[in-house]
């Protein structure tokens, strides 16, 4: 087969040297004009960097990942295999850069074998329950993540501190602030880090909007909006057990709301006050609520007004009203999907701003958040004090839907007090 020119393309890679064809084919690269340092990009503290190659107009393009060698990474046992890990928490490892899973805890061995084939983990890894307390002699294991119905979190907390194991915890906590102070003491004893897994404090567009109402240019804040709806199915869910759940709408999804306000202001409220409603006749809610709705005073002024369900249709939107404008971020709480809008006067008209913040992989962020803690030997963000806050408020609020009454709770000084040292970067 010839060119335009006549020229078999045969010949030409026959020739070796000659012409573009020939010379990839060689591999003579000293045929080429050297490539820009824009093109190429240099290696800057063991990461390989690249000037901006966009114009002014449009946002620069993210830095490449820089994701730990395999061998660096935290590695991580991952307790319990239901929908969450299954769904979200083992997949956000691929998007990981400074964790890695390592093993598993399981009551089916069946599931365990599946799952542990599927990620790469050693058979010997594997662990049921009762064998639990093994993982001490896994060297591979630096932490535990907690993935089970909220009553167990305690008992395999004080368990994998016991084992020297770090801990990061899903939310809620626990089932109580008795229990949630324990676990805390667990690990403070063992001398082991405990995280919990609040994962919208590392997500790009909550930390967003944090910083807009703390810089203040919005003017002061004066009432918060948190909704988190959602529509349950059978009722044949741990989640509708109080023994196992603690609580129902208000501890699974209402507590993204009320963690919400606690994040943006940086304050703790001074009163809250809450009601609850049940559908008649309905067995699912025979323990615990299926809608709450409840506000939250803070020490500034702020009111948040804040609702949950798990009879409505999904909602997970945030909306803040300052004096100079309004911010609403929808899909605050979802796993993605975060639109953030931005109210304000402009002249004589109102401005509607949008921001595209992207989206990042909140479960993977909290994997490295958590992982380059224990390399630094940092305090997480959202450590165990975090959580004990939040029961301490939920029973608070349960307090009031009992006696109908507003309930005043102790004031604490300070921003941010039962948090760690601000994150670095998005991740």
């Amino acid at each position: 087969m010839t060119d335009e020119t006549g020229v078999s393309r045969r010949g030409v890679i026959a020739a070796g040297g000659v012409g573009l064809v020939g010379a990839t084919i060689a591999g003579s690269a000293a045929a080429y004009t050297p490539p820009s340092p824009v093109d190429a990009g240099a290696v800057k503290s063991g990461k390989v960097e690249f000037p901006n190659w966009r114009g002014d107009a449009d946002k620069p393009s993210a830095p490449p990942p820089a994701p730990e060698a395999p061998a660096k990474r935290v590695g991580f046992a991952i307790v319990g295999l239901g929908r969450l890990a299954l769904e979200e928490i083992l997949p956000a490892f691929g998007e990981a850069k400074k964790a890695r899973p390592v093993a598993l805890v399981s009551g089916s061995p069946d599931k365990a074998r599946v799952v542990g084939e599927q990620y790469g983990i050693k058979p010997e890894a594997l662990y049921d329950y009762a064998s639990f307390d093994r993982i001490a002699d896994n060297p591979e294991i630096e932490a535990v993540y907690i993935v089970l119905p909220n009553a167990m979190h305690r008992e395999f907390v004080e368990r994998a501190a016991k084992a020297g194991k770090h801990v990061l915890c899903e939310k809620p906590m626990a089932t109580s602030s008795v229990d949630a102070r324990a676990m805390t003491k667990a690990c403070a004893d063992a001398k082991v880090q405990l995280m919990i897994a609040y994962r919208c404090q590392y997500e790009p567009n909550n930390r967003a909007v944090q910083k807009l109402v703390r810089d203040g240019a919005m003017g002061a804040v004066k009432i918060v909006e948190a909704t988190n709806t959602q529509v349950m199915g059978t009722g044949d869910q741990w989640r509708f057990r109080k023994e196992l759940a603690g609580g129902g709408a208000l501890p699974d999804i209402g507590l993204y709301c009320l963690n919400a306000a606690r994040f943006l202001t940086g304050e703790e409220p001074t009163e809250v006050f809450a009601r609850i409603r049940n559908p008649k006749d309905d067995p699912r809610y025979r323990e615990v609520e299926e809608t709450i709705a409840f506000t939250l005073v803070f020490p500034s002024g702020v009111i948040a007004n804040c609702s949950s369900s798990y009879g409505a249709h999904e909602n997970k939107d945030l909306r803040v009203h300052l004096e100079k404008g309004t911010i609403d971020l929808e899909r605050a709480f979802a796993y993605e999907g975060q639109e953030l809008k931005l109210s304000r006067r402009d002249g004589t008209a109102e401005s509607i701003e949008t921001k595209r913040l992207g989206q990042k992989n909140q479960f993977a962020l909290e994997l490295d958040h958590m992982a380059e803690c224990l390399r630094e030997g940092r305090r997480p963000r959202t450590p165990g004090e975090e959580g004990v806050q939040d029961h301490v408020i939920m029973e608070a609020l349960y307090e009031s839907t009992r006696s109908g009454a507003p309930v005043t709770l102790s004031a604490v000084s300070g921003l941010d007090s039962t948090r760690g040292p601000a994150l670095k970067s998005d991740g």
